[in-house]
């Protein structure tokens, strides 16, 4: 099992889109069971399959001590992908922790669903604080949305620093060009000066499409730019896991 956490202090750089696309091309492409668990209280990744809101905002519960998460959990319409949604409840999800006072607890539920699932997405919400504090004790890689943009980049380097300060032992971060457009000077300045390496989602209707349709984009339009660059990005990370495991033994 692997915990995979898409990650910004910022918001609108795509975190939501790429954690719901990574989630597909995990089960559909990579065929493993996989659980989209989404920590943002707007609910967002749920929305782009397709899910109606839960009748009653439980979501918060899903961290008290004898919380059951697999009853909260529902299907998300395709073969081996499950979604663990959020809901407003999730607003005080800090203060829980805080009073909790268990600082891994993130990562013990997701040892607890990792019995059934052989990857966990965690589509986080941009904060700063206990929360993203649980959420990287608790991931084994993180994904980091990059919009090629100046505060974009800064909030890199944020994280970055919050690791170096807060955190001696921590998973790898892997940046990622999300909104990539060849057409504008920044984005190819990027590109071609900091960022050759690093996975590239391109700028494409498509992906506007999916949320729309409430599909993910490799589901109704697999040749696509988009499509291919979600399945880049995806095979970019089982590498990494993979040397990451090698690394471990």
């Amino acid at each position: 099992m692997a915990v995979i956490a898409v990650y910004s202090v910022k918001g609108g750089v795509g975190k939501t889109t790429i954690a719901a696309n990574l989630a597909w091309t995990s089960a559909a492409k990579s065929r493993r069971h996989t659980l989209l668990w989404d920590l943002d209280a707007t609910g967002g990744a749920a929305f782009l399959f397709g899910l109606d809101e839960p009748r009653k905002p439980r979501a918060g519960k899903l961290f008290d001590a004898k919380a059951e998460p697999r009853k909260l959990i529902r299907p998300s319409g395709y073969d081996r992908l499950d979604i663990l949604p959020a809901d407003e409840s999730l607003r005080d999800l800090e203060s829980r922790f805080l009073a909790l006072g268990k600082k891994k607890r993130l990562a013990k539920l997701a040892d607890t669903l990792g019995r059934e699932y052989e990857r966990i997405i965690l589509d986080c919400p941009p904060v700063l604080n206990e929360i993203s504090a649980q959420v990287i004790r608790a991931a084994d890689l993180v994904i980091v949305p990059l919009p090629p943009s100046p505060l974009s980049r800064r909030a890199l380097e944020i994280i970055q620093q919050d690791l170096r300060d807060n955190h001696r032992k921590h998973p790898p971060i892997l940046p990622v060009l999300s909104m990539f457009d060849a057409r504008r000077r920044l984005h190819k300045q990027l590109r071609e000066e900091e960022a050759a390496t690093w996975p590239l989602i391109p700028m494409a209707s498509v992906v506007e499409q999916g949320a729309e349709c409430n599909q993910p984009v490799g589901a109704f339009a697999p040749n696509s730019p988009a499509a291919q660059g979600f399945a880049r990005l995806w095979t970019a990370i089982e590498r990494k896991l993979a040397q990451i495991r090698a690394e471990k033994n």
